[in-house]
């Protein structure tokens, strides 16, 4: 049987050309290897991407060199909190200011419709029209103000007949408007001319948040007779308790618009400060 042998020489030839591998160096072998057939530098292979059976998804290097991954839930809705944190800041901001410039302003409690008057006080309501009782509803009260009727020596019935002749005027011609809620008349009388739940017109350009108390005056210096202080100072604190108000909110026309009204409460402003105590003291009796 033929057995094929290794000659001597082709032994000796493997292993000087084993030799011959074993002499070259790592380094040698890595800048031969780097050379192609046209001279040019070697470019190392991409890193193949690799598939993540656990996932389905595929790693790898990205087109910006860093490895993509999937947001979080908080990475997602981080900028959604962060426009409603913002819009909720300037949503203070604003409120603060505005609070700082109007100032607060509690809510209103009391029932206007609710409140009855008294047996000494006679109702005599006007008739609705848009000159003196235009019907308009008001939800608050701030202040009650005190005028003088401006016409010397006439009674408080007059005055009320007055203010309602002003509905007989044509309203596509227009004509003069003028109200109060109360009158006090020269003999202490008083007179109601619109409920307290709806406006008058006579404190512009309060009309909205405020009561009107005109006093009959004997002369032309606006000063009331004794009966009829007497009865103002009656009716504001009757007016205070129920409005939940005091003395510091009873204030003459003059302090609404600068009218020099009632005048002699504007022309001597010790009688007007007395009244105010007067007033209070009243409060206290109540």
């Amino acid at each position: 049987m033929l057995y094929l042998s290794q000659s001597k020489g082709d032994a000796d030839m493997q292993d000087e050309y084993s030799n011959d591998i074993n002499r070259i160096s790592p380094d040698e072998g890595a800048a031969n290897s780097s050379k192609n057939t046209a001279g040019n530098t070697f470019r190392p292979q991409a890193e193949r991407p690799r598939f993540k059976p656990e996932t389905g998804a595929v790693s790898g290097p990205s087109r910006t060199g860093s490895r993509s991954r999937r947001r979080t839930p908080i990475e997602k809705i981080l900028p959604v909190l962060c426009l409603a944190l913002l819009f909720l800041a300037g949503m203070g901001a604003g409120v603060g200011i505005g609070y700082r410039i109007w100032g607060y302003e509690a809510p209103y409690t009391v029932d206007l419709k609710a409140i009855k008057s008294p047996d000494w006080i006679e109702q005599k309501l006007l008739r609705k029209n848009i000159f003196s009782r235009p019907d308009v509803s008001m939800r608050s009260v701030k202040n009650i103000v005190v005028h003088y009727v401006g016409n010397p020596n006439t009674s408080a019935d007059s005055n009320q007949r007055y203010f309602d002749s002003l509905a007989d005027q044509d309203p596509e011609k227009g004509g003069a408007s003028s109200s109060s809620h109360f009158i006090v008349g020269l003999e202490g009388e008083i007179i109601q001319c619109i409920p307290l739940s709806e406006i008058s017109y006579a404190n512009a350009p309060r009309n909205f948040d405020t009561v009107t108390i005109e006093v009959c005056h004997p002369d032309e210096t606006g000063k009331f007779t004794d009966a009829s202080y007497e009865s103002l100072v009656k009716l504001t604190a009757w007016l205070c308790e129920e409005l939940d108000l005091d003395e510091k909110d009873v204030i003459r026309h003059y302090d609404v618009n600068g009218k020099g009204c009632p005048k002699y409460f504007v022309d001597n402003e010790d009688a007007w400060k007395q009244f105010r105590k007067d007033v209070k003291a009243a409060l206290k009796e109540q």
